[in-house]
């Protein structure tokens, strides 16, 4: 009798390697490749390495799924298992857990690592500032990035060059440039970025992870977790606070999903619907981490929890790391001499213009409804009478208007262009994707002459 031999696949496939790209708090870059069996934890302690980052237990990696579903890598499970794109995997090194005293932050580094976040989440409409803090806040990181004020250097509206907010007013930049001149100088950068955190933590939306859902009215709410505890946003006001020790437990079914706890000594039910059950999932599981991190004494205290009851079979889960009181612990023994901040220069973190569409969803959605994003060309007339193409894959539609004005037409690209030249820029779009260049904006100049009249079209590709 012939014996047959089998070998596990699984097996023959662990030797191959797979390309991670992370990117960072600055926009910028690193790769490594790991094992299909390499865990997540790996990937956060090689960026924590990078930065000779000790205090990492605020920072997570973040990814996105083909579904648009963010994500945070668990330490625990192999990255291979988790991801569901594919190869090479892109993802974000983003602060997870917001310190609730930044004061409490034992080295520089640390500090500047929030700040960048912060910076980010001010840019897009995360951290809500009334119009004297946002000024401050702008101040704040224009004194850390230039310096002090220089009438030689800094023309008057040397403000504009900083993309700070996501509707950025001259009255605005007016103020922040008085702040600047008057209120801050001889602050170094560390010392300005140190005032901004002391600021910025005092604001409503300090570490809000905005979950868009609907309420059990059906109005648009976001659902957020913080230091302090569960909170939810219609528009821009905070309609509720839950406090940890008031929250007995977190739990999902399918798109729903339930808060249940104690509020002036009457139990409490809050109920708000998904669009999605993997968006409800990891709702929960946001929840279950948070609640964790800032409420439990002890990482000995944490238990697993299941995302239903007895008669439903659900997800477990169990958060896996430290807690709040034992960084800060761990933090206040740290003996080092203090790590080297290579600090971004300021025209590489200037603006964020750079960020595509798939920086945005793993970064953290804005409290305000963003613009409808799509995968598609959209032809619309501008002010001046020009036809602008856009291929939209980002929130933030930025258009280069020049001073010329050219005709109007509304007739369709491809009866100006012809369907073969059209077919070869979506080629050359998608061969750029597959390279994996991170943006790039492709502007061709095309004059098309009639006997009536004459067409100019701008194309413009976002990546």
């Amino acid at each position: 009798m012939k014996m047959l031999r089998f070998r596990s696949p699984s097996i023959r496939s662990l030797d191959q390697e797979v390309l991670c790209t992370i990117r960072l708090l600055d926009d910028s870059e690193i790769s490594c490749s790991i094992q299909r069996d390499t865990k997540g934890q790996f990937l956060l302690d090689h960026v924590c390495n990078h930065y000779n980052l000790l205090e990492k237990d605020y920072f997570g990696i973040r990814y996105v799924d083909p579904e648009k579903q963010r994500h945070w890598l668990e330490p625990n499970k192999p990255v291979v298992r988790q991801m569901k794109s594919q190869q090479p995997y892109t993802m974000c090194f983003r602060v997870k857990f917001y310190p609730h005293e930044p004061m409490k932050i034992k080295e520089e580094l640390t500090r500047y690592l929030l700040y960048l976040q912060l910076k980010r989440d001010i840019y897009h409409g995360r951290l809500l500032c009334p119009f004297a803090e946002a000024a401050y806040l702008g101040a704040c990181i224009v004194q850390a990035e230039l310096g002090d004020y220089d009438p030689e250097e800094h023309p008057s509206d040397y403000i504009s060059d900083f993309k700070l907010f996501p509707k950025q007013s001259l009255k605005l930049e007016r103020k922040i440039m008085e702040i600047h001149k008057n209120e801050l100088r001889g602050q170094c950068a560390a010392l300005a970025e140190l005032n901004m955190l002391q600021r910025a933590h005092s604001l409503e939306t300090y570490g809000v992870d905005p979950h868009p859902c609907k309420d059990f009215t059906g109005s648009t709410a976001f659902l957020g977790f913080t230091a302090t505890g569960f909170v939810v946003f219609q528009g821009n006001k905070r309609i509720h606070l839950l406090k940890w020790a008031d929250v007995s437990k977190l739990k999902f079914e399918g798109k729903t999903f339930y808060v249940i706890g104690i509020q002036k000594e009457k139990k409490l039910v809050l109920t708000f619907h998904t669009s999605t059950p993997a968006a409800c999932k990891h709702l929960w599981k946001c929840g279950v981490e948070n609640q964790a991190f800032y409420k439990c004494a002890k990482s000995s205290q944490i238990k697993t929890v299941s995302s239903s009851n007895i008669f439903f079979k659900g997800s477990r889960f169990r958060y896996s790391g430290r807690v709040a009181k034992e960084v800060i612990e761990a933090s206040s023994k740290i003996q080092r001499e203090p790590p080297e901040v290579r600090r971004a220069q300021f025209g590489q973190s200037r603006s964020f213009n750079s960020l595509s569409h798939k920086n945005l969803i793993m970064n953290m959605e804005p409290l305000v409804p963003a613009l409808p994003s799509t995968n598609e060309y959209e032809e619309t007339a501008t002010d001046n009478g020009r036809i602008l193409l856009t291929l939209h894959t980002h929130t933030h539609t930025h258009t280069h208007k020049r001073h010329t004005p050219m005709p109007s037409c509304h007739r369709p690209l491809e009866s100006h262009l012809g369907s073969p030249l059209c077919k070869k820029m979506h080629m050359h779009n998608s061969q750029m994707e597959r390279r994996g260049l991170g943006y790039y904006t492709l502007m061709l100049d095309l004059i098309y002459l009639a006997t009536l009249s004459s067409i100019y079209v701008e194309f413009y590709v976002h990546l």
